[in-house]
């Protein structure tokens, strides 16, 4: 397959797995082609959900929550009590005693200054979300196959205009590198390092409290580093700006997609892409690792719904259009509509004027003989 796309065909399944594309493995010596291939494994055709990842993301991210609330006593302790009716003032309660401007004051109540809060805040609310199982590995096959998509990458953000190939492959000997500077190499070989310069340049301080609170800066997420086995490996990249690492049999969603936006960057060790098998299936064969678990299948092999209806061979199969009915309109009285009026009897309108000359003439007449008799 040429660099930056996969074409995913739409025959059958049977068809699809017989004719799976090759991806080519990049040494981490040279950055260049190993001679070595292996083909795409089936989770990478699995349907693209923005949905069920947007879901699943914002309650796994609930998971991380740690409990917090106000301090039971706050807004409570003063000496209040209301002063009842009587006295032409609201019944809420009031600070007591007397000689400062303090007492008298209206308190407890959320609309009080120095009262509690409206439903103060418990440890015990309901902090956690329990999320179905089949709906996270959906979700983790669905952000697996966006990570295929280059245009899904670089509309997040990343920057791979530079590499070779997506979905990226690195051979075994990237997961036994063991120093930092062995990292940098690699990734400037194969083209990946301009998005590590992107994170690093993103480095700012938070906006807000956190900063306060031992997580002073943020920064971009850049590539994820999924290895099968470590060597070394973590130690050598961990330390590197925006770059995150993770295990194949251990694929967390919160890293496939951050903020729920597919399209995350990811290089593959090759015993890592040749492991995505046995831990999601192919379709045809469950996976063995998660007991009794095959991929999710799409509804539509072909989701250009409106190329599909006006194809020759739907459009032959369909009865012609039926004609619109007749819209019917609005009866009108012609007693009190004019133009209703002179649907039925066009000579309506003369008849009218006819009838307005006759009166202005006898008016005119009637006029003309009171002058005279006046005279």
């Amino acid at each position: 397959p040429s660099a930056h796309a996969f074409f995913f065909l739409s025959e059958p399944t049977d068809a699809r797995m017989a004719s799976r594309p090759l991806v080519t493995v990049y040494s981490a010596e040279s950055g260049e082609k190993s001679g070595a291939q292996v083909p795409l494994p089936a989770v990478f055709r699995a349907p693209i959900r923005p949905d069920v990842v947007g879901f699943v993301h914002d309650q796994m991210r609930a998971n991380r929550r740690q409990a917090y609330g106000v301090y039971t006593l706050a807004g409570h302790q003063h000496s209040a009590e209301s002063w009842g009716t009587g006295r032409a003032v609201a019944r809420i309660p009031r600070i007591s005693g007397g000689g400062t401007n303090r007492s008298g004051q209206g308190a407890f109540g959320n609309m009080c200054r120095k009262g509690r809060m409206f439903a103060p805040l418990k440890v015990w609310r309901r902090w956690h979300r329990r999320i179905n199982q089949n709906q996270r590995r959906y979700a983790t096959a669905s952000a697996l196959a966006a990570s295929a998509l280059p245009a899904l990458v670089e509309a997040r953000g990343h920057r791979i205009s530079k590499v070779a190939q997506v979905p990226l492959v690195i051979d075994g000997a990237l997961e036994k590198i063991k120093t930092t500077k062995k990292a940098v190499e690699v990734l400037k070989k194969v083209g990946a390092y301009d998005d590590v310069e992107r994170c690093k340049d993103t480095r700012r301080v938070r906006a807000g409290q956190g900063k306060m609170r031992n997580r002073r800066h943020v920064i971009r997420r850049g590539p994820l580093v999924v290895y099968n086995k470590d060597e070394g490996i973590r130690q050598a990249f961990r330390n590197l700006p925006g770059v995150d690492l993770c295990s194949v049999h251990a694929l967390n969603l919160l890293q496939l997609a951050p903020g729920g936006h597919l399209g995350r960057f990811v290089i593959w060790t090759a015993d890592a892409f040749k492991a995505l098998d046995s831990v999601f299936g192919t379709g045809r064969k469950k996976s063995t690792e998660k007991a009794g678990y095959n991929l999710p299948q799409a509804a539509m092999v072909n989701a250009d719904l409106a190329r599909i209806i006006n194809s020759n061979e739907v459009q032959s199969a369909v009865r012609d259009a039926k004609p619109l009915p007749r819209k019917q309109g609005v009866h009108k009285n012609p007693l009190n509509n004019l133009n209703a009026l002179l649907k039925l009897n066009p000579y309506a309108q003369t008849f009218k004027r006819n009838e307005t000359l006759f009166a202005e003439s006898r008016r005119k007449a009637r006029a003309a003989k009171v002058a005279a008799a006046r005279k």
